[in-house]
C-alpha cells in the first residue's frame, strides 16, 4: 500500500503549555528540512495538536520514513489514510480496504480504537469501535477481536478529516533542534564526540563544531574523516558549521616548553580556551565534549577539573557516565561508528606522552603554562585568524 500521508506524534512538546506552538513550529521546520533529501514534494501542516506530512507527488516511502526517523522531537511516525468524505458508510468501506491492503495475512487479532475529536460527528467513539469491528469481522472471518493484546490496533481519528492508521514507527524523541540555544562541540575523529553532539542536539540544542588539525602530523584524510563525522551528525542535528583550527604551532610550542607528562592536559586546556573563543564569537553559550570519567588519562576527575578551569561557559559532557560499550552502541545506532574507527590519527594521539599525569596539580600546571607566556597568545591569535569554516549538511 502506498501511503500518501503521515501523522507525526510528539511527546515532550505536549507538556509545553502556552509555548507549545513554538516547539511545534520548530518541529515542522526540521521535518521540512529532513524531507529535502527525499525525492518528491511534501506538505507539512499542523492542526489542533497534530502534525501532518502529505506527499504531493510520488515519493520513496522508505527514504521518507528514514528521514523522519532522524528528526528530534518526533515520538512516532504513523503512515495513514486520510479520508475527506466523512460519510459513515464510506468510512466502513475505507476501513475494510485498509485492513485488506495493509494486512494480507488475515490470521491476526485486532481491536479498533476510535477518537472523536470532532464532537459534531453524529457517531460516538464507542459506537465507531463496535461498528468498524463488525465490518472487519464480516469481511475477514479469519480475523479475531482481542481487546487486551491485539496484533493490530486500528486507530480511527475523527477530526476535520478522518485518519486511519495502525502502524506506529518509533521516532528519535527529544526536542526539535533550535529550541534550546546553541553550543559548540569539540569534535575529534574518535567514537565519543560525535555521540556527545548527537545527544545534546537531541535535547533541542543547535550545534556547531570545532576540530583541531595538526598538519603535517595529521593528514588531510584525518581532517576529511572529521568532516565526514560532522556530516553524519548533521543528518540528525541539522547543518553544522565546522571550524577547523590549525593547532600545529601551538602543540609544538607546548611540546618544546612544558614537561611531557603534562602535554595532554596543557594542550587540552588550550583547546578549550580556543573553542570557547570561537563559541563566543558565533553565539554559542556552552561547550560539548565526549569525555567519559576514567576512560583515558585526560579524563580522570582531576584532569577534567584542570581542563574545566579555563572555561567560563558551561561544558556539557553527556557521555560522562557511560562505559565504552554504551558509547559504541549509540555510535552504531546513529551510523558514526564505522567512520570513527578509520585508522587516521587526530592531533591528540600524535603528541601523547608515554606516561601522562593522571592527577594533575593545578598549581603545577599554572607554573608550566607560565613558560609559554612569551609566544602563546600570538600563536592562539594566529590559530583563530586562520581557522577554516566548513558547512556540513548531512
Amino acid at each position: 500500500m502506498q501511503y500518501q500521508s503521515f501523522l507525526i506524534k510528539y511527546a515532550e512538546i505536549g507538556t509545553k503549555g502556552k509555548n507549545r506552538y513554538m516547539f511545534e513550529d520548530a518541529l515542522i521546520k526540521q521535518i521540512r528540512y529532513a524531507l529535502k533529501s527525499v525525492e518528491g514534494q511534501f506538505d507539512v501542516t499542523k492542526e489542533s495538536g497534530r502534525i501532518y506530512v502529505k506527499a504531493e507527488t510520488d515519493y520513496d516511502y522508505d527514504d521518507a520514513v528514514e528521514a523522519l526517523k532522524r528528526v528530534f522531537g518526533i515520538a512516532d511516525i504513523c503512515p495513514m489514510v486520510q479520508i475527506e468524505d466523512k460519510d459513515y458508510e464510506n468510512l466502513k468501506q475505507h476501513v475494510v480496504e485498509y485492513m485488506d491492503q495493509v494486512y494480507p495475512d488475515k490470521n491476526i487479532t485486532f481491536k479498533v480504537n476510535a477518537r472523536r475529536g470532532d464532537k459534531q460527528y453524529p457517531v460516538t467513539s464507542e459506537q465507531i469501535n463496535r461498528d468498524m469491528g463488525e465490518v472487519i469481522l464480516e469481511a475477514f472471518p479469519q480475523m479475531r477481536v482481542d481487546v487486551h493484546h491485539p496484533d493490530v490496533i486500528l486507530h480511527v481519528e475523527v477530526r476535520q478529516r478522518i485518519n486511519l492508521f495502525s502502524l506506529m514507527i518509533p521516532g528519535p524523541g527529544g526536542m526539535p533542534v533550535g529550541t534550546n540555544g546553541r553550543a559548540m562541540l569539540l569534535l575529534s575523529g574518535g567514537i565519543d564526540s560525535p555521540v556527545a553532539g548527537y545527544m545534546i542536539a537531541k535535547r533541542g540544542v543547535k550545534i556547531d563544531a570545532v576540530y583541531f588539525h595538526a598538519p603535517p602530523y595529521t593528514s588531510e584524510r584525518a581532517k576529511q574523516k572529521v568532516v565526514d563525522l560532522a556530516n553524519l551528525v548533521a543528518r540528525y542535528a541539522g547543518p553544522i558549521n565546522l571550524h577547523v583550527v590549525n593547532f600545529t604551532d601551538i602543540q609544538l610550542y607546548i611540546y618544546d616548553k612544558c614537561p611531557h607528562e603534562e602535554l595532554t592536559i596543557i594542550m587540552r586546556r588550550y583547546m578549550m580556551r580556543i573553542a570557547q573563543t570561537i563559541a563566543e564569537r558565533t553565539g554559542s553559550i556552552g561547550l560539548i565534549t565526549g569525555e567519559s570519567i576514567g576512560q583515558v588519562a585526560s579524563q580522570t576527575l582531576q584532569s577534567l577539573a584542570a581542563t574545566n578551569e579555563v572555561c567560563t561557559m558551561p561544558v556539557f559532557r553527556p557521555v560522562i557516565g557511560f562505559d565504552k560499550q554504551e558509547i559504541v552502541d549509540v555510535s552504531e545506532k546513529i551510523g558514526t561508528y564505522e567512520t570513527s574507527i578509520q585508522p587516521y590519527e587526530d592531533c591528540c594521539t600524535i603528541f601523547v606522552a608515554k606516561h601522562p599525569v593522571t592527577k594533575p596539580n593545578i598549581n603545577v600546571i599554572h607554573s608550566s603554562e607560565r613558560r609559554l607566556e612569551e609566544k602563546i597568545d600570538q600563536l592562539v591569535e594566529n590559530a583563530l585568524e586562520t581557522t577554516e569554516q566548513i558547512l556540513c549538511q548531512g
